[in-house]
């Protein structure tokens, strides 16, 4: 019997096994970089262990330091968890070697399998080696680790040489491991897997199919069980591959096979990842299971049900990610004040106050819902995501809530270019117009219990501004014996924390939560308190590329120097932030007349980086 795990991971996935092995009367350890000293993964395990350093390179890709860390800390198990080591056979023989239990499959099936190349090479697949322009589109991806790192699509031949060096350079950084390959990219189609589980007794449970159609940058945004509108044929023939390809490396253990369905509703097969998946509650929902328990079990020794349980209703996972999905998907940072999902599972790695670094992958929790129709769960989840209270650096969660009320995600014919063809009108601003008079009247409330409100004499409006979604708003409101009020809405109640405004008969609350000076929360805006009268000094010249997050400058375009041509959408200079590449372009054509980046540079968000002079 397991006693003791290491979980050689961070983040969301370290507290969600943590908390089954509580539930099992399991000890836990966490290791953590210096940057993760203080985060909730290390806060709730029952032992911690320091790797030295900030970078995945340094910490957790470090499997001496981990096997190190479970013999030290008397661990008698190592989970690995998804990302970073969880698909490499070198660590699962090292952890093996050292004596102690390794929740995962075996190295000789990680090995098989944890490289795409090799896994299709063992389906009888190969990818391109020559490519022209006859196989456009084509995909470049890592041959190692998974979530959208080292992945591009190619349109145009000229482009691929670049886009093989920078997939390489983000699967370097994200795995350790530079391996990329080519291989055709289908349009139009849809990213269907199915989740395996298998013993060391022989049995292998196929538990269903799961939709991950909802992709940005080829990273999982929302996940479903079952998948929507398979043929019952399809379903038989994916569950059966699935089967197929476990046995075929005799696996052990959780594990996923995935495939693109092409619109003709023929199956491609993708990959096999050798371990949990990060959308793995959907299942467990749907099945009733707790995979992470079943995993343990299995490397016990324990054998399977010889028949897997039978699946109920329909479950939908949202990947809530602390990123600007209109500003290219670029990474946020900061202190989250507060996250409160009501009403469905949250799995998050993050409590109110912690802080979101620069160093790892952006996701901040995953929200999931389950009931007995498709319907029903994707309005469950779409409605706790717009009542959350999320309180901290811009996320995605108002494009997630309009994914999900989508009329084409509703009726189930998504495919994996949803974002390409709808992030327009997805990200389109539409705050709401109460919000900022509600925030006005919260800090009326504030400021007059301080200091008073209310005058003998007459007194003009008080007019407070607010940025919100890129446009400002000035409110009006003044203090009369009767209390507040506000032209053209009757102010029913107001305090710091709750505004209830009637507007044509109707009464609505607003919830309000103020950080700081200038950053107040109204229910589900998010409000930027503006000075009277706007800070001269805070311009740049025209054409200024600031960074849009804190990360490090890892190269600049080849020859780019002061004086060079540039045209506009022309890749400048590559950032790096939270294990992702991000391209600076040129804003227009025009001449590159100043250059302030410089490679292995650390910038805060806001740096000059460059400026181009427009032609």
């Amino acid at each position: 019997m397991i006693s003791t795990v290491l979980v050689a991971n961070r983040g969301e996935i370290a507290c969600r096994i943590f908390r089954t092995c509580r539930e099992l009367g399991i000890r836990t350890v966490a290791v953590h970089s210096d940057a993760d000293e203080n985060a909730l993964h290390a806060r709730v395990a029952d032992a911690t262990v320091r790797l030295p350093g900030a970078t995945p390179a340094e910490t957790y890709l470090r499997a001496d330091l981990i096997v190190k860390a479970a013999v030290a800390s008397g661990a008698d198990a190592v989970h690995p968890g998804y990302g970073f080591l969880s698909e490499n056979a070198d660590f699962a023989r090292a952890v093996r070697d050292a004596g102690l239990v390794w929740i995962g499959p075996p190295p000789e099936a990680i090995e098989a399998m944890a490289s795409k190349t090799r896994a299709k090479e063992l389906m009888g697949l190969a990818p391109l080696t020559e490519v022209t322009e006859a196989d456009l589109p084509v995909l470049v991806k890592a041959a190692a680790g998974g979530g959208g790192r080292g992945m591009r699509v190619v349109r145009e031949l000229a482009a691929l040489d670049g886009e093989l060096a920078a997939a390489r350079a983000e699967a370097t950084s994200a795995f350790g491991d530079g391996e990329v390959f080519v291989e055709p990219y289908l349009e139009g189609g849809r990213h269907v897997e199915v989740q395996i589980l298998a013993d060391t007794h022989g049995t292998v449970w196929a538990l269903g199919t799961r939709d991950c159609s909802l992709q940005r940058r080829h990273q999982k945004v929302i996940e479903e069980a079952p998948a929507p509108g398979l043929t019952p044929e399809l379903t038989e023939d994916l569950l059966r591959m699935a089967v197929r390809a476990a046995g075929a490396v005799d696996y052990e253990g959780a594990g996923t096979v995935e495939f693109l369905v092409s619109v003709d509703g023929r199956a491609h097969f993708l990959e096999m990842n050798t371990r949990l998946q990060v959308e793995h509650p959907v299942t467990e929902a749907v099945y009733g299971v707790d995979l992470v328990a079943l995993q343990i079990r299995v490397a016990e020794g324990h054998a399977l049900e010889s028949d897997p349980p039978r699946a109920r209703g329909h479950a939908v996972e949202a990947r809530l990610y602390a990123e600007d999905p209109a500003s290219g998907w670029t990474p946020q940072t900061g202190t989250l004040h507060r996250l409160a999902v009501p009403d469905v599972r949250l799995d998050t790695g993050y409590a109110d106050g912690d802080t979101i670094g620069v160093h790892y992958d952006p996701m901040l929790a995953k929200a999931v819902a389950h009931a007995p129709t498709r319907a029903e769960a994707v309005r469950r989840l779409a409605t706790a995501l717009d009542r959350a209270a999320v309180h901290g650096p811009p996320t995605n969660r108002d494009l997630l809530v309009r994914s999900l009320r989508h009329e084409e995600f509703s009726t189930a014919r998504m495919d994996t270019g949803f974002y390409d063809r709808h992030l327009t009108e997805l990200t389109a601003p539409a705050p709401d117009r109460h919000a900022p008079l509600a925030a006005a009247l919260a800090d009326a409330h504030t400021r007059a219990s301080r200091f008073g409100g209310f005058r003998n004499l007459p007194s003009r409006p008080q007019t407070k501004r607010y940025g919100t979604a890129g446009e400002e708003h000035e409110v009006h409101y003044r203090h009369t014996r009767a209390g507040l009020e506000a032209d053209g809405v009757r102010v029913v109640h107001a305090d710091a924390d709750l505004v209830v405004l009637e507007v044509d008969g109707v009464q609505r609350k607003f919830e309000v939560a103020r950080y700081g000076d200038d950053r107040v929360y109204v229910n589900a805006t998010t409000l930027t308190a503006l000075p009277r009268f706007p800070d001269p000094t805070a311009q740049h010249a025209p054409g200024s590329l600031l960074a849009p997050m804190p990360g490090t400058v890892v190269r600049i375009a080849d020859g780019l120097t002061v004086g060079a041509a540039v045209t506009a959408g022309e890749p400048l200079l590559w950032l790096e932030a939270m294990k992702m590449e991000h391209r600076i372009t040129a804003p227009h054509t025009g001449t590159l007349t100043a250059l302030h980046a410089t490679p292995g540079q650390q910038i805060e968000v806001a740096t000059l980086l460059a400026v181009v002079q427009a032609t």
